[in-house]
This record gives C-alpha cells, sequence and structure tokens, in this order.
C-alpha cells in the first residue's frame, strides 16, 4: 500500500500535485481542510465545531481530526493508498496518523515537503484570495497560517527525518518539473517496500513448487519451515532432536522453535526484497507473531495464496512423497498422514480467516500439474506485488 504525507506551507502547491499524484497512483485523497469545509457547508456538528477555528486562521482541535480522518479512512476498505494533504500538521498528529495507519496494517510510505520560500507562499495566496471566494484567504488570515505553519509544522519535519521519511522537493518551478521530482522520490521508496507471501493450504498441495516459483520470478528469499526444521534434524543439534520426536507423531512444532529459526533467518537477509513463507503461520498465534516480526523491520504480510486441493489427491500425492528423498516423517504412514491433515483443518483454517479479513487472501485451485497451478497464480501475485511496490532486481536466495 502507497501512503504519502503531502507537506508544505499554505500556497506551495500541494492541491495542484495531489491531483497528479492521486491519478497516477489511484490513492483515496484526503484533505482535512477540505472535509472541513464541506462539514461546516453541511451545517454538521463537526462543521460547526470547526468553523470559528477555521475562520480565525487556527489549527482544528486533534478531536475533530482524528474523527475525519478515520472516517475516511474506514469508508475506504479497499484503497490502493491514501494521499494525506494538511495532515499531519502537528507533532502529535503525526503520531495519531501511526495510529490510524497501523490499524491498518500498514505505515506510511514518505512525507514529500515542498520548500516554497514564504514570500512565494504570501504571494501565491493573495492571488488566490482574488478568486477563491474562501473566508480565510483574507491578508491578516495568510499571514497568521503562515505563522501557524512554521512554528507548529517544524517538529513533524523532524519526526519523520529521524524515520528516515521526510523528502524535501523544491516547489519552484513548473507543474512537471515539481512533480517529476515528486515521481523520483515515491519510485526510490516503493522500491524499499518489502513483498512478503504466505502460501497457506494443506500438506501436498504443492506450496513448495510454488514458493519457489514465486521466489524465482520476484526475486524473494524462501523461507519454510519444513526445510528449516530437517536442518536441524539432519545436524544432530538438541532442536533438532526434539523436533524429530514431534515429527514421528505428526505433531506440530512449538512455537518458540519456529520464532527462532524464523526471525534467524530474517535477520541473515537484510538486504532481501521480500519473504516467501512455507509452513508459518500455521495458527492464529503464528499469525499474530508473524505480523510482530516483520513489524519489528518496518513491514507486514503483503499477499496471502491459499492452495486448495481435494483430499484423495493429497492423500495420494503425500503417499507418493514418502516414496522419495524429499518424504517428510508424517508421509511415511497412512494414519499419520490422516492425522496431519486433521490437525491442519482444526488449527490452521483460522489463518486463512485471519488473512480473509485483511483482504490479502487469493484462493487458487492446487489441483492440475505444477505448471497449470503457476498459471492460476502468477496474475494474482503480479496485481499484489503492483500493491506492494516494485523491488529492485538482487539474485534471489532460496535458504
Amino acid at each position: 500500500m502507497l501512503n504519502i504525507a503531502l507537506f508544505g506551507a499554505p500556497g506551495a502547491g500541494k492541491g495542484t500535485q495531489s491531483e497528479l499524484l492521486m491519478k497516477k497512483h489511484n490513492l483515496v485523497y484526503i484533505a482535512t481542510g477540505d472535509i472541513l469545509r464541506k462539514e461546516i457547508a453541511g451545517g454538521t456538528e463537526l462543521g460547526l465545531a470547526a468553523k470559528s477555528i477555521i475562520e480565525a486562521g487556527g489549527l482544528v482541535s486533534d478531536e475533530i481530526i482524528v474523527q475525519i480522518i478515520e472516517k475516511k479512512i474506514i469508508t475506504n476498505p479497499d484503497a490502493a493508498g491514501f494521499l494525506f494533504d494538511g495532515f499531519p500538521r502537528t507533532f502529535v498528529q503525526a503520531y495519531i496518523l501511526e495510529g490510524l495507519l497501523l490499524k491498518m496494517h500498514t505505515s506510511l510510505t514518505c512525507l514529500l515537503s515542498l520548500e516554497v520560500p514564504p514570500e512565494e507562499s504570501f504571494k501565491r495566496l493573495l492571488n488566490r484570495a482574488k478568486t477563491s471566494g474562501r473566508s480565510d484567504d483574507t491578508e491578516a488570515v495568510i499571514k497568521n497560517r503562515l505563522k501557524e505553519y512554521q512554528e507548529k509544522t517544524a517538529p513533524v519535519a523532524r519526526f519523520y527525518m529521524d524515520q528516515g521519511l521526510y523528502f524535501p522537493i523544491e516547489g519552484v518551478g513548473s507543474i512537471e518539473q515539481i512533480n517529476q521530482k515528486l515521481e523520483e522520490v515515491i519510485e526510490q521508496e516503493l522500491r524499499k517496500v518489502l513483498f512478503n507471501v504466505v502460501l497457506l493450504g494443506y500438506p501436498g498441495a504443492g506450496r513448495g513448487t510454488q514458493a519457489r516459483n514465486l521466489a524465482q520470478k520476484y526475486n524473494l528469499v524462501y523461507l519454510s519451515t519444513g526445510e528449516m526444521l530437517k536442518e536441524e534434524i539432519s545436524k544432530g543439534s538438541g532442536v533438532g532432536q526434539a523436533v524429530q520426536t514431534i515429527f514421528d507423531k505428526g505433531d506440530l512444532v512449538p512455537d518458540e522453535i519456529v520464532i527462532k529459526l524464523i526471525e534467524k533467518h530474517i535477520h541473515r537477509n537484510p538486504e532481501a526484497n521480500g519473504f516467501i513463507f512455507k509452513g508459518f503461520p500455521r495458527t492464529l498465534v503464528q499469525a499474530y507473531i508473524l505480523d510482530g516480526l516483520l513489524r519489528k523491520i518496518n513491514s507486514s504480510v503483503s499477499f496471502t495464496l491459499d492452495i486448495q486441493c481435494p483430499t484423495l489427491e493429497l492423500l495420494k500425492r503425500l503417499d507418493a512423497r514418502g516414496k522419495t528423498e524429499r518424504r517428510m516423517s508424517y508421509d511415511m504412514e497412512t494414519a499419520t498422514i490422516v492425522h496431519r491433515l486433521e490437525q491442519h483443518e482444526k488449527v490452521c483454517l483460522p489463518v486463512v480467516d485471519y488473512y480473509r479479513k485483511q483482504g490479502k487472501v487469493t484462493v487458487i485451485d492446487g489441483d492440475g500439474t505444477p505448471e497449470e497451478v503457476w498459471s492460476r497464480i502468477e496474475g494474482p501475485a503480479d496485481e499484489a506485488r503492483r500493491w506492494a511496490g516494485s523491488p529492485p532486481q538482487r539474485s534471489p536466495n532460496l535458504s
């Protein structure tokens, strides 16, 4: 999701550039000033509360701002992203925005600040006052608005500078020149957005094969808990011995073991374009854990694939795999295979519901050849990647 805050003094040209950015990136526009003026025109409770403040050139209270921003966000659950114009204007509002976006499992991509000399802003606003008909476009109010901006919004710049999300853009020049500078920064920041994929589905659904296809195409790091655990077993480590006993019963490995392995592999790949998770999360608790792990690197799950396959086909595939070098311990006996499938249905289906409520689940028919299944995955994966951003091209790391 692309979330942009467009920063700048009154008269810096935020409205003009907002229209261009919205059109290109299909963003939902959130301009607190415009929304408040509509509330005032409609005579709503929020509008009446804000009217006297706006006409005096002051900043509307955070209580009012939160209500109108949250309402706009909630009514656009399928948005590709948001463009905030005129928000955040204070240090406190910067924290408010963090919280609002966190509720949507996303965060701010960048803050773009249009830098215009105060005298230029004043001149532009005076010219606008001749035709706007706005009560807040008088010389006295303009001076007060510019003064308020300098005094109250400077801390916002520092807030986002500390996060590496603040980008000053020279706001003097042609509309096209300024827009080009904005787009260069957006493209640069999109390249930093990780594309994280969770592969769900019953054992035998073909997740491993399709995970490698995704890793190869999008240059992602493939993290398979099954392969990590097999590695521990082959090393004969203490963890491996404990895991072997669990595998022999067809049970799920405790979270404490899996979390440490996942986190270790994430830290091994600090320059990754993104991660593919196969075999994790398997439970609702693990879904929350994965959110926490990704949040630590300022990221989140981008795309979830639920590969579905008929039960009889799953049994056939797992039985066949049990006769190969790729076999898992629970592939050796039919009773253990059935127990494993029953466990999956009991424990793992809430994970699908968890991501479905976030609008991140794509169901794929897993019946057929690997090539046929991949042909069903590729289109939705391309679309999800566009939403997540365009990572730079690096060689895949199949850990």
